[in-house]
């Protein structure tokens, strides 16, 4: 049929050629912007998925970055904590050199105790001053916040309590056992002592030699004891009255590494334990105590638990460590510590929090042995107090805090934050991997494409420039 109002080879010729410039210019574009999937249209279910992985990879990235910049937070602070304990070693020096009484002078010993002053005055600036972009890090502002915290419990350090937005936590301390000192007990049947006697008294801190004459009161021995109680970590008392006076040798200290030795050098001098056993030694007992349900790791007084949710160490009073049954207290965690979010997913599950104590030296050390403050000029420990014993331990104590948080922060560098450095960045890796199989251009298999469609899209075009011509033909039936 021979017509020239509707060419219907021209119409087919024309969409045939619009489908392939449509295919053309899918190709040039997904060639040009080297993305498979530019609309929605393109393929719906990759688009969905490849957006939700983008943003899984946009909080990866955050979370990497909350990784690094809590371990350049951790690190200023090693840093200062790095030279407190310089400054530490520099006190025990001088207070090992000051018990060198007889070759000091006066003068030598205001030196000291002047050098010590400032070393201290350099401990505290440092805890107030050590931040990082304007936060403390060493006065405390980073520890945990508590309230409830009652007369039983003498010192406490929180190092980790994961708390939700506006959450408490409740810890609940019940002793299940008493501490128990060291000790030894000598009785006579009198007041005195029947024959002269020399005895070695040995503690937990050292030794001394007592000796005292026939006839000499019990009382007598319990004071030449106690004389060297701070060397020797023994003290004596006496209890009872005439016949039924009793002398009672105890270890200054709890716990199963406190103990008191009575060996008689010269004469007789037996002494039983609590159990009415014949013995010259005896140990004393650890507190048994649960934290929140669990079994607690405990030392004399002291008592720990270390969980992923809540790790903290207290030190029990004597009144209430020394109680038997199941005599409880309780206080709140109220928030505090310095909080880090190291998951791509906000939430409690995705935290990780520590606590960094205040180092001034009106916190180092405990309230068992004393503070490192009582170490200042007309303080209780001062070189001039004659108490160089505990001024040395004292030091050490606080030469432990700070060597314990610095292990705790170089641990939460090295086996938390490094890790999860490490895997966010290999999840983020592989998670790109995925995006890119769902979205980018497959340049190889597009270009075919593109050679394809450059084809077809000539070859149209001169179909289409046929078909309109033929009707022409249409001209020569009119001759």
């Amino acid at each position: 049929m021979s017509t020239i109002n509707t060419n219907i080879p021209s119409l087919v010729a024309a969409r045939i050629l619009n489908n392939n410039n449509d295919r053309l210019g899918l190709s040039l574009e997904r060639l040009s912007t080297g993305y498979r999937i530019n609309t929605g249209k393109d393929d719906p279910a990759g688009l969905i998925a490849s957006e939700v992985m983008r943003s899984e990879q946009i909080a990866i990235l955050a979370a990497i970055d909350n990784s690094l910049a809590a371990d350049k937070i951790v690190a200023v602070a090693e840093g200062a904590l790095n030279e407190v304990n310089a400054l530490l070693l520099e006190l025990e020096a001088l207070v090992d050199k000051s018990t060198n009484s007889a070759a000091l002078s006066d003068d030598e010993v205001r030196a000291n105790q002047l050098q010590m002053d400032s070393i201290l005055d350099s401990i505290d600036r440092i805890a107030n001053n050590t931040s990082f972009k304007g936060k403390k890090m060493l006065n405390g502002t980073m520890g945990y916040v508590t309230q409830g915290v009652g007369t039983e419990i003498a010192g406490m350090n929180v190092t980790r309590a994961r708390l939700a937005e506006g959450q408490q936590r409740t810890v609940t301390i019940q002793v299940a056992s008493a501490a128990e000192t060291g000790q030894l007990f000598y009785s006579s049947g009198a007041a005195t002592i029947a024959n002269s006697v020399t005895i070695r008294v040995s503690g937990e801190f050292g030794a001394d030699t007592v000796s005292v004459l026939s006839g000499a009161t019990l009382q007598s021995l319990a004071t030449a004891v106690n004389q060297t109680r701070e060397l020797t970590g023994v003290s004596a008392t006496v209890t009872g009255a005439g016949a039924s006076s009793q002398l009672v040798f105890s270890s200054t200290a709890y716990g199963s590494d406190a103990f008191v030795t009575v060996e008689a050098i010269n004469g007789t001098f037996d002494t039983t334990n609590p159990e009415g056993t014949t013995i010259g030694t005896d140990y004393g007992l650890d507190v048994t105590a649960t934290i929140n349900g669990l079994a607690a790791n405990t030392e004399g007084l002291e008592a720990s638990i270390r969980t992923s949710t809540l790790s903290l160490d207290v030190i029990l009073s004597e009144s209430f460590g020394t109680l038997a049954g199941s005599d409880t207290t309780s206080f709140t965690i109220t928030g505090g510590g310095a909080n880090f979010s190291l998951s791509p997913t906000v939430g409690v599950a995705g935290m990780e929090s520590i606590g960094i104590k205040d180092v001034s030296s009106a916190s180092l050390g405990n309230g068992s042995v004393g503070f490192l403050s009582s170490l200042r000029s007309g303080a209780a420990n001062d070189l001039n107090s004659g108490n160089l014993a505990t001024a040395q331990r004292i030091v050490r104590q606080a030469s432990k805090d700070v060597s314990t948080l610095r292990g705790r922060l170089g641990a939460f560098q090295k086996d938390t934050l490094q890790p999860n450095i490490s895997s966010l960045q290999i999840t983020y890796e592989n998670t790109q991997a995925a995006e890119s199989a769902i979205r980018d251009t497959d340049f190889a298999y597009q270009t075919s494409e593109l050679t394809r469609a450059q084809i077809l899209v000539q070859a149209s075009t001169a179909t289409l420039q046929i078909a309109n011509a033929a009707p022409a033909a249409v001209l020569s039936l009119l001759g």
